[in-house]
């Protein structure tokens, strides 16, 4: 956590130096200077007992005076503390008010704190997407309020993000950064360019890293210093063999940090139990911070429900409350159950090779990434129209009351899908066959799943069921798993087919049956055919689902001794065939 709270304390600095003048114009008022320092001291001790009253006289202050600026400042800096206090549900719900704030006093010249603040909650949390968005909108929002002294550590934090992902793009905003710094803040450019050296290492541009290092050292000979010089330093030792002395500096002088960089000097060394050793403990330090994150913003929940049990008198209306507020409980409840399982799964497997304790890693971080971008969704929609209902001071309509219980409810339905996607993988992965003890009647159940979906089919759409079987040909299978395959292959259909057509095609070959699911979709690259059933891959990422319905129906329909596939061969859209045995 080392890094991290290194991390808020660079924001902090950023957020007070970009109206340094400002700042300078109260040095000579007493009243400020005691109030300023009150609450410097307290933050750096961390006493919340201490800085909360300290820096709401501080706000005051600045409101009496109306410097609207500095006052926002120090909003910003409220948020900081809880941050470094991990408290991180506290700190996002405090973002987004002051997000709401800044819009109804239309102070758009301020608008980048917000983004600033959300943004690097965000990447805190590991919303690198979302992390990205609001970046992208401070440096717009601060380019427009000429605040471009200040643009430059935005820049590094985007490259931050984009390194793992794309570190071309990365080197493109260092440089970037570097280049306004020159321009208006000459006295950030050092820093940034050790912090561009360090990217040339993670790039394994070795001849520039040694440049940039070279460079780095004279400026630090001339009094200059940088927040990546530690870094630095254990790069070169490496660089030059001295793996054990770079290794022994990165956990003296990098804290937490260090796992990930020891992983890296292993790897690179070709000391493969070492860096797998070192990615265990990495991966043991996330697993906590994501456990913390999970049970802080079950207590901010728990706050939540406290806070509208007080408040709210109206029957029906606390009861729709409680019901969201026990949803949120068991969705993280599930999750937080989901990451000790896939854990526990992992350490299993600790005499695998290194590249399989890689993908384990992989596939664990994608499931974060996807539960919570298709969970944050709904029920962002769901706290969004229970806080309007729960407003004693808005009295909606019976149209917009209708409207907001449909929309909870759809929501409500999809994090219930998503939960349920979890629990049948959970089940299936523990089951290694299922019984066939029921007579199917295969076109009856065909159409009933096609009734099931048509629903939610575009109304530039087609459904249609073509089978070469008679109504009366049935098949001793196990009913409830044939519905859950065929189900998760239509809805898969429907979700990406925007107009033209979806078949469902039955028929028998040998002692096999066919079912065919045929739709006219955005289709699927032969590269891709296989890679589509591994776990939380989705190749649209815009679309709903975590990426566990082809797995899911595939691992299905192996347990019943058949099979899923794609057909590469069909070309319109996209073809998944199962087969299963009529014996």
């Amino acid at each position: 956590m080392h890094g991290a709270r290194h991390l808020i304390f660079v924001l902090l600095a950023i957020l007070l130096s970009i109206n340094s003048q400002a700042a300078d114009s109260y040095d000579d008022d007493t009243t400020y200077v005691a109030l300023y320092s009150s609450m410097q001291r307290s933050f750096n001790e961390a006493d919340s007992a201490k800085f909360f009253p300290a820096i709401k006289k501080l706000e005051d202050f600045f409101l009496e005076k109306n410097d609207l600026h500095n006052y926002y400042t120090q909003r910003c800096n409220e948020i900081v503390f809880l941050m470094n206090g991990q408290r991180i549900f506290e700190a996002y719900m405090l973002g987004r008010k002051l997000s709401e704030e800044l819009r109804e006093r239309k102070l758009e010249s301020e608008m980048y704190m917000a983004y600033n603040i959300l943004g690097h909650i965000y990447r805190y949390c590991g919303n690198t997407e979302a992390a990205k968005r609001n970046f992208y909108h401070v440096i717009e929002r601060m380019e427009e309020a000429g605040y471009r002294e200040s643009m430059p550590p935005i820049y590094m934090n985007l490259a931050s993000v984009e390194m793992d992902d794309n570190p071309e793009k990365a080197m493109e905003l260092i440089n970037r950064g570097i280049d306004i710094a020159t321009a208006y803040a000459p006295h950030r450019v050092f820093d940034m360019e050790a912090r561009r050296t360090l990217a040339y290492f993670e790039m394994g541009d070795t001849a520039n890293f040694l440049t940039g290092y070279e460079a780095y050292k004279e400026g630090e000979a001339q009094g200059l210093s940088s927040v990546s010089g530690r870094q630095l330093e254990v790069y070169n030792l490496a660089l030059h063999g001295k793996v054990d002395q770079a290794v022994k500096m990165a956990r003296e002088e990098l804290n937490d940090d260090s796992y990930s960089t020891q992983e890296k000097l292993f790897k690179d060394a070709g000391r493969w139990q070492e860096a797998y050793d070192a990615l265990k403990k990495h991966s043991e330090v996330s697993d906590s911070l994501n456990s913390l994150l999970l049970s802080n913003s079950m207590q901010g929940i728990q706050d939540q429900l406290r806070l509208y049990d007080a408040e709210r008198k109206d029957a029906r209306t606390h009861l729709i409350t409680l019901g969201i507020i026990i949803i949120l409980l068991l969705l993280l409840t599930f999750a937080m159950a989901y990451i000790v399982l896939a854990r526990r799964r992992h350490l299993k497997q600790l005499n695998n090779a290194y590249q399989h304790a890689l993908e384990s890693d992989n596939m664990k971080s994608a499931f974060i990434r996807n539960v919570s971008h298709e969970v944050r969704t709904p029920l962002n929609i769901i706290g969004g129209f229970a806080q309007i209902i729960a407003d004693p001071n808005l009295d909606p309509g019976p149209q917009e009351r209708s409207h907001m219980a449909q929309m909870m409810q759809k929501n409500t339905r999809l994090i219930t899908s998503l939960i349920d996607e979890m629990l049948e993988l959970s089940r299936t992965d523990t089951t290694s066959t299922f019984s066939k003890e029921d007579q199917v009647e295969v076109n009856t159940l065909m159409q009933e799943i096609m009734s099931e979906e048509a629903e939610n089919v575009n109304s530039e759409t087609t459904l249609r069921l073509d089978t070469t079987l008679s109504n009366d040909f049935t098949i001793m299978t196990n009913r409830i798993m044939m519905k859950r395959i065929v189900s998760l292959l239509l809805n898969n259909a429907v979700k990406y087919t925007e107009q033209g057509h979806i078949v469902l095609r039955v028929s028998t070959e040998a002692d096999m049956l066919n079912i065919a699911v045929e739709d006219t979709g955005c289709g699927i690259p032969q590269a891709e055919a296989e890679r589509i059933f591994d776990r939380f891959v989705k190749l649209d990422t815009f679309k709903v689902g975590i990426g566990l319905g082809l797995p899911l129906s595939r691992l299905t329909a192996r347990r019943m001794g058949g099979d899923v596939c794609l057909d590469t061969s069909y070309h319109d859209g996209a073809r998944f065939i199962v087969t299963i045995p009529l014996m």
